[in-house]
């Protein structure tokens, strides 16, 4: 998904493209702390922007808990067995099989919560390494450049060096998709003689670890949320760096069961669409305009109506290709990136505007 290197990537390229005057700054700037009580930014209200931040880290902690309290009594049943995960599966199914599926039904729940703060989190260069952890961070196996800042220690000795974020490795081990982290045993779940999709035996030690670790994450990024005072320069910031990433959550979407269903070899998006995921990420930057939006329209009506078209625009145009997936509709691979052209086009030209309001404004973009 998204890490620094990106952000930065993308801010530089909307800059260079958009241009500016000398009173957004130079490139070595970082932070705004601009907080005039007159002028345009006046109108500037971000608490609606905290208020939604501090909402959706509260579900988030609620559900990370319930997940953790459900890998912990998992846990009690693989030491019943000396974690011997073929003698639980034959002694246990009956309990485990449920547990698992409670597990499945609460990750599914849960998965939103995190995605709906994703553009105020990522964006956000104070807030961005969460989002590496939870929600972006690639494995150090697959990508070293990218990969999570945190090892797993598991209670048998083994230390899982940089695994990938939270959310794509407690789904790869509720679904099989991370075979790395499952039990070497036929997860036959529902003991009708096959593996289906999603028929897996978490290995008991990293499931425990990897749900320890989503909650004591969430809960700092909680408490960071609420300490955290958002600036213009934040919301503009996420903005910008945020809604120019079509192109990758709709590559994310191809390579998923979504699009190319059995065929699929992709680790990760297996379970909720991206789609949906995108749908999410976007409202909670329409919440991060609705802040800044009146002092654009302090110093550009036009503009601000267009922008505020522009992305409400690209919401509906998730929203209508998720409404398809949902009611059967499956996209072939070539499709998903004709559609990702689009979506990429429709948010670049977005961040464009919002690079220009923000020098209007004198607010600077970080980097």
């Amino acid at each position: 998904m998204r890490g620094a290197p990106l952000l930065t990537l993308v801010v530089a390229l909307l800059l260079a493209g958009c241009g500016g005057d000398d009173s957004t700054g130079g490139a070595g700037a970082t932070t705004t702390t601009v907080a005039e009580s007159s002028g345009p930014l006046a109108a500037t209200d971000l608490s609606g922007v905290k208020t939604y931040l501090r909402q959706h880290t509260a579900q988030l902690v609620d559900f990370t808990g319930r997940l953790r309290s459900l890998a912990q009594d998992y846990d009690e049943l693989a030491a019943g067995v000396d974690y011997d995960h073929a003698r639980l599966l034959r002694e246990r199914r009956g309990e485990i099989a449920p547990l698992l599926a409670k597990a499945k039904d609460l990750w599914t729940e849960g998965n939103p919560y995190y995605e709906r703060m994703e553009g105020i989190v990522a964006g956000t260069p104070s807030l961005a390494e969460y989002d590496i952890i939870i929600d972006a961070g690639s494995s150090k196996a697959e990508d070293p450049e990218s990969a999570v800042p945190f090892d797993l220690e598991l209670a048998d000795g083994r230390v899982l060096e940089q695994p990938g974020n939270l959310y794509n490795l407690t789904e790869g081990m509720l679904w099989g998709t991370r075979p790395e982290f499952t039990a070497k045993v036929k997860a036959d779940l529902d003991a009708d003689g096959k593996v289906a999709f999603g028929e897996a035996l978490p290995d008991a030690h990293v499931f425990t670890a990897a749900a320890d670790a989503f909650d004591r994450y969430a809960r700092e990024l909680s408490t960071k949320a609420q300490a955290w005072q958002p600036t213009p320069s934040d919301a503009f910031t996420a903005l910008v760096v945020m809604v120019p990433t079509m192109s990758e959550y709709f590559g994310q979407w191809k390579e998923s069961r979504f699009v190319r269903g059995d065929a699929s070899t992709g680790d990760s998006f297996n379970v909720v669409s991206r789609l949906s995921d995108i749908g999410d990420i976007i409202a909670g930057l329409e919440v991060v305009f609705d802040g800044v939006e009146p002092a654009i329209t302090e110093v550009d009506p036009a503009g601000a109506a267009q922008t505020r078209s522009e992305l409400t625009g690209l919401a509906s145009f998730i929203a209508d290709l998720r409404a398809q997936e949902s009611s059967g509709h499956r996209f072939a691979p070539e499709q998903a990136d004709q559609l990702g052209v689009e979506a990429q086009e429709r948010g670049s030209a977005v961040a464009g505007q919002v690079t220009q309001h923000a020098a209007q404004l004198a607010v600077e973009i970080q980097q």
